[in-house]
């Protein structure tokens, strides 16, 4: 008879309830079907057209209650991502969670003089160099938004430096489809081929409808893109609520739930089964600075409301953590990391970027990479939790050991302690005189200095081959190509 006992402790979260979850996607589907959303795309407003949905005046849309919930059905609930190697380096599924930089960070602190200044095309390779020997990141983005690249030229100029510089996957934005493809040829290229590349895709594209219940053209064009060259897309509303979404939560979530579903619609439409990653973000705005706030705790509440969404959906999705509000490496950073970190970890969220983002997803720092690095091997930890059997009680090593007896020097202590017990590499564990002696140093001067070493000895996997001389020959036809393009918003 079965008892009803789990050996396997873990810390579990979960924030909606299933009537919860039903409440809000029946909400979403009645905004999608009565105020609709606006598309401002001519393929687009015929394709949903022909599909059964209502085209209004001033290109609002309503979608159908049916439509959307086939086009949930038809998404893939399993998306792999491959490293340049070709090795499985992420399974966006279920509540496997994977952490990873963010983009376009328009300020960097520079690691040798300490000075704030805007983002340079060296500080995409740095962060990405930093990213490739740290084992708890698992896919890189550009991190700074490189000002020193020709016009129209930054999203192509970093993401062949991200190839440059790691052989992890890569999470990236565009301007517009032309620059994106140049962009998915590349990758193309680093792996052998448009087939392989399908077969093994190596990075996501990230893009946003325009907050609230809008789609601009330029973003469903990359979409179109996407879909129709099955690469992975991360296609997510970054509302603020206040601001473009309603200030109570119930009402931003919603809204932001309606933004994505009718961008998967679209998506599921153009290529039934194309991968897609969906969800939502919520930042606020904050009342008395009118700043747009990143690391407060609503954004983690419509977060795990967004996990629970999505998990009921069976949609791989996107999360933010490792965020700050902080406009240095303090201890409100480290707070707001922590916290976000855990949580996003908890969530079971399967495409959790931004991780070392400060000042309102404005500023970055190498050494904040390290830091969250550390934070997620801390949290990693916490989520596997502890098994309770015979083993694990090792009720014969207690009577062996006995009253009074120490366990430091049994096979029982030595075989197990690095499985059990979490083993830091930045954070002081030393006595207060070792601590002194050794020049008292805080978390934050060690990431410096670990960031700083890892630039200097870290040796990234070369490109093979020939790929690095035909990526520098793209990039030169790419300066050409992109020349005088306007890229719509």
């Amino acid at each position: 008879m079965n008892s009803g006992f789990k050996s396997q402790c873990l810390p579990e979260y979960r924030l909606l309830r299933e009537t919860q979850i039903k409440r809000i996607h029946c909400a979403t589907l009645e905004l999608m079907e009565t105020s609709g959303i606006k598309v401002m795309d001519d393929d687009a407003l015929e394709m949903l057209g022909e599909s059964g949905c209502r085209i209004k005046s001033d290109n609002i849309v309503q979608f159908p209650n049916w439509l959307v919930e086939d086009c949930i059905r038809s998404a893939p609930s399993r998306i792999t991502i491959y490293n340049r190697l070709g090795e499985e380096a992420m399974r966006l599924e279920g509540n496997r969670i994977h952490f990873g930089l963010g983009t376009d960070l328009v300020n960097t602190y520079d690691l040798d003089t300490g000075e704030l200044r805007q983002s340079q095309l060296k500080d995409v390779g740095r962060a990405a160099k930093v990213a490739d020997a740290l084992q708890e990141i698992d896919f890189i983005g550009s991190y700074a938004l490189p000002y020193d690249s020709p016009r129209n030229m930054g999203y192509v100029d970093s993401f062949k430096v991200q190839l440059e510089n790691s052989v992890k996957p890569i999470f990236y934005t565009a301007a517009g489809p032309e620059d994106l493809a140049i962009i998915n040829n590349m990758a193309a290229a680093a792996v052998g081929g448009t087939d392989i590349l399908r077969e093994k895709p190596i990075s996501i594209h990230y893009s946003e409808p325009l907050t609230p219940l809008s789609h601009s053209s330029g973003a469903i064009k990359k979409l179109f893109y996407c879909a129709d060259n099955l690469i992975p897309l991360n296609y997510t509303p970054g509302m603020m609520s206040g601001g473009t979404a309603p200030i109570t939560l119930a009402g931003a979530i919603t809204v932001g739930n309606a933004e994505a579903l009718s961008g998967l619609v679209m998506h599921q439409l153009r290529c039934k089964g194309a991968p897609i990653i969906s969800g939502f973000g919520m930042s606020t705005l904050d009342m008395k600075t009118a700043a747009c706030i990143y690391a407060c705790p609503e954004y983690r509440l419509a977060l795990s409301a967004c996990a629970d969404l999505y998990h009921y959906y069976g949609i791989p999705m996107w999360g933010t953590a490792g965020v700050s509000d902080a406009q240095c490496l303090d201890e409100q950073a480290g707070m707001e990391w922590g916290i976000s970190l855990l949580t996003a970890a908890l969530d079971g969220a399967n495409l959790i970027h931004d991780v070392g983002y400060l000042g309102q997803g404005l500023i970055g720092h190498p050494a904040a990479i390290v830091i969250c690095a550390e934070i997620i091997s801390y949290v990693k930890r916490f989520i596997r939790g502890f098994t309770i059997d015979d083993a694990d009680i090792s009720m014969d090593v207690i009577r062996k050991v006995g009253p009074q007896g120490q366990f430091l020097s049994t096979p029982h202590t030595v075989k197990n302690f690095k499985k059990e017990h979490w083993l830091p590499e930045l954070s002081n564990r030393f006595p207060l005189a070792y601590w002194k002696a050794s020049g008292q140093q805080s978390l934050a001067d060690k990431a410096i200095d670990r960031a700083k070493m890892i630039l200097k000895d870290h040796q990234v996997t070369p490109l093979d081959g020939g790929i690095q001389e035909t990526l520098d020959a793209m990039r030169s036809a790419a300066v050409e190509e992109l020349e005088g393009i306007s890229f719509e918003t």
